[in-house]
């Protein structure tokens, strides 16, 4: 039984690097798994393969915070700026879109069909006040980057500590 030992450890690692990956995948990811739901359009142009088929895709973002400001970049390959729907409602920002399946060769025969196409909304949690008026947003190489500037209630502010 000396002999196993070593292959039951070595089992029980791996069991745990896995329990390990899907747990932090679950805690860091999981607000940008993202679910796409093909339009009409978009399913009478992909082939069969897609037909009725919800697609599950990541949209990875970043919030950044400056005291005058919140950045929010969105990795969303394969769209163009008018593909995006973007507004601020009750504490986050909605992001909304839609990609399109758009490949000419309609009788290729698909062996791995990963990427997501369809209809998408994501939310993020604001962790301040923004002005929604004077908002920004652009679209390049790929990345969404939404400039919201802050209230000037939700601003920081040094506060001088004075001899008491």
């Amino acid at each position: 039984m000396v002999v196993f030992e070593p292959l039951r450890r070595s089992a029980e690692g791996f069991i745990d690097t896995i329990s390990e990956g899907w747990d932090w995948l679950r805690e860091r990811g999981g607000a940008a798994l993202t679910r796409f739901r093909p339009s009409r359009e978009t399913a009478d142009s992909a082939p069969p393969e897609l037909w009725g088929r919800d697609g599950w895709g990541l949209l990875a973002a970043d919030l950044a915070e400056t005291d005058d400001e919140l950045i929010v970049r969105l990795e969303a390959p394969g769209l163009e700026e008018k593909d995006f729907s973007v507004s601020v409602v009750s504490g986050h920002l909605l992001l909304r879109g839609e990609k399109r399946y758009e490949h000419s060769d309609r009788n290729a025969h698909y062996h791995l069909f990963e990427s997501a196409y369809g209809a998408f909304e994501r939310a993020i949690a604001l962790p301040c006040e923004v002005d929604a008026d004077r908002a920004k947003a652009s679209y390049r190489n790929g990345v969404l980057t939404v400039h919201l500037p802050r209230t000037e209630a939700s601003k920081r502010r040094q506060i001088q500590v004075e001899a008491g």
